[in-house]
């Protein structure tokens, strides 16, 4: 056994790259077989450009990638994104040790900020149980804050209950474009949000009961700048709900801070919807009306689709302008989608 081990352990050595310096290409395995035990250090030593593998576990930390790492990949081994956890369970109300609280944006279990992003078969959640801490009123609680641009998640899982996904951009007029091809996103309240450009592509996305007969959450709460034409799509999706009949929303229009130029935009089409979706699907938002957004439908299906004065649909002509190529295209025509 303990050859073994030792045996182990040189492998593991002489593949890790010597201190201070940066590698391609790196596994992270929580039991010591790869050359790191945690998602970060792994983050740490790869450089641009390169891969950090994650072995199949459960990786109980706090994850930042900065901007200058650019093209990153992060790649859990098996192709099942169950088999990879990055998981915390920090809330915006949570305390510090200084004792000031995380904010949303600070509760995230993972922040990315480097463009050219990929991340691939591995599972991020916030855990944060709003049952076990009566005492945190603020329980936003973010699995992932993106900040880049020409970011692809494939095969990956959101876990969160309220602000499960955080897709933004690095500031307030810069681009950050984001497909999520074959991903589930599960939440309640506003758990898809921000001010990105993102296309959420034959996902499936779970609106999670809060117990409400009326009123059990908000699937969106897009920021989109008045200057951007391209908020979130939902395309050729599924979405999930085991709550009530007409007990959600598809979404609200959030305008940080009360910033009058952030116009959400956001667009179903083509997604089945379960009966847990209102028949009236879009409301307001901190004193905001939700027909000044641009929020529409176009061919849903499903129990919870409908059309109507409330439910904005497009026309076939419309519809063509709001493909995921024509929104992840910007000036360089970057085309992620297959």
């Amino acid at each position: 056994m303990f050859g073994t081990l030792l045996v182990a352990s040189v492998l593991a050595s002489l593949a890790a790259p010597p201190a201070g310096a940066a590698a391609a290409n790196v596994v992270v395995a929580e039991d010591g077989s790869g050359n790191y035990q945690t998602v970060q250090a792994g983050i740490n030593a790869v450089s641009a450009g390169g891969t950090v593998s994650i072995k199949p576990g459960t990786y109980r930390e706090v994850v930042s990638l900065p901007s200058a790492k650019t093209g990153i990949t992060l790649r859990g081994t098996t192709g099942n994104a169950a088999d990879v956890v990055i998981d915390y369970d920090n809330a915006s109300g949570t305390k510090k040790p200084d004792g000031t609280t995380y904010g949303t944006s600070g509760s995230a279990t993972a922040t990315i900020a480097a463009n050219g992003f990929t991340a691939t078969a591995l599972t991020f959640r916030n855990s944060f149980d709003r049952t076990a801490h009566p005492e945190i009123k603020d329980t936003q609680a973010v699995a992932v804050k993106t900040t880049g641009d020409r970011m692809v998640f494939d095969n990956v899982t959101f876990l969160g209950h309220q602000d499960t996904l955080y897709a933004d951009t690095a500031a307030v007029g810069t681009t950050g474009r984001q497909y999520y091809r074959n991903c589930s996103i599960s939440g309640d309240v506003d758990f898809l949000f921000g001010r990105a450009t993102a296309v959420f592509d034959r996902a499936t996305i779970t609106a999670l009961d809060r117990g409400s007969s009326s009123n059990n959450g908000f699937l969106t709460a897009a920021s989109t700048r008045r200057s951007n034409p391209y908020g979130f799509l939902v395309v050729g999706s599924k979405v999930l709900s085991p709550a009530a009949n007409a007990s959600f929303y598809l979404g609200r229009p959030w305008h940080p801070s009360g910033d009058v130029d952030a116009v959400a935009q956001v667009l179903f089409r083509e997604t089945s919807l379960p009966a847990a979706i209102k028949p009236a699907p879009w409301t307001d938002m901190s004193g905001f009306s939700w027909k000044d957004a641009r929020f529409g439908e176009y061919r849903n299906t499903g129990p919870g689709a409908g059309t109507g004065a409330d439910r904005p649909q497009l026309s076939a002509a419309q519809a063509a302008n709001y493909t995921p190529q024509k929104y992840l295209a910007g000036g360089d025509g970057w085309n992620p989608v297959h």
